[in-house]
């Protein structure tokens, strides 16, 4: 019998670090309480990977803050049925977590490296209702557009507009936004075609580079990672 060497230190994040600090929805939690988070950082590093701080993932790139990957989710207000465009897959916790609280999750990351890594967790995992792709995040997916809500997981000096754009009425972009050294955490919301946004509080991302983020640069040519994973 395999036995889960982190269990204990998971059942502590989520009591200690989300439910202490009013997070409420059970599907979140669920979520959280079930993904071995440990099998996303590197193996010298997994007894940091229920702390309550970012950790390097490598490529100048972290993975979240557990208590703000779960406040995103949760600001999201996902009830299974929806589709979902992350920005920034990095090493696929956040995508593992939305996997778990809505129909299809689609992901954009801009490093290869990191996309074919977070790619083969899924896989190992089981998770089967992810379709991922390289390339600039920053334009969105418009061939798969309108989405009920997009993630971004990493800061944008401003909203990008085709994030924005590709959104379903009624639906929901959580992006954070400033320069590099002081960034709050938006939510926006579409009605009637217009934003109306939300502040969520200070937050320190790594930075969204791409033409419509920190770098401004030709759109690299998207191309899929080595398979997809996809529930028809």
């Amino acid at each position: 019998m395999i036995t889960d060497p982190y269990k204990i230190a998971r059942r502590r994040m989520v009591e200690l670090q989300l439910k202490a600090r009013d997070i409420t929805d059970e599907r979140v939690l669920a979520a959280m309480s079930t993904l071995p988070r440990h099998i996303f950082v590197e193996e010298a590093l997994e007894s940091q990977a229920y702390g309550d701080y970012p950790v390097g993932i490598g490529y100048g790139q972290t993975i979240s803050q557990p208590y703000i990957v779960a406040f995103m989710s949760q600001e999201l207000q996902l009830t299974g049925k929806e589709k979902v465009l992350e920005i920034g897959t990095g090493c696929g916790y956040q995508t593992a977590v939305l996997s778990y609280l809505c129909k299809m999750v689609y992901t954009i990351e801009r490093l290869g490296e990191l996309a074919t890594q977070a790619q083969d967790r899924l896989g190992f995992l089981g998770i089967t209702n992810v379709v991922m792709k390289v390339g600039d995040g920053t334009y969105g997916w418009a061939q798969e557009a309108p989405f009920h809500a997009i993630l971004s997981a990493a800061a944008s000096p401003d909203i990008p507009e085709p994030l924005f754009a590709q959104l379903k009425e009624g639906g929901r972009l959580i992006v954070p936004v400033g320069s590099d050294q002081s960034q709050r955490l938006i939510k926006v919301t579409k009605l009637k075609g217009k934003p109306y946004t939300k502040d969520l509080g200070a937050c320190r991302f790594v930075k969204l580079v791409g033409r419509h983020g920190w770098q401004r640069q030709k759109k690299a040519g998207d191309h899929f990672v080595k398979r997809s994973l996809i529930i028809d």
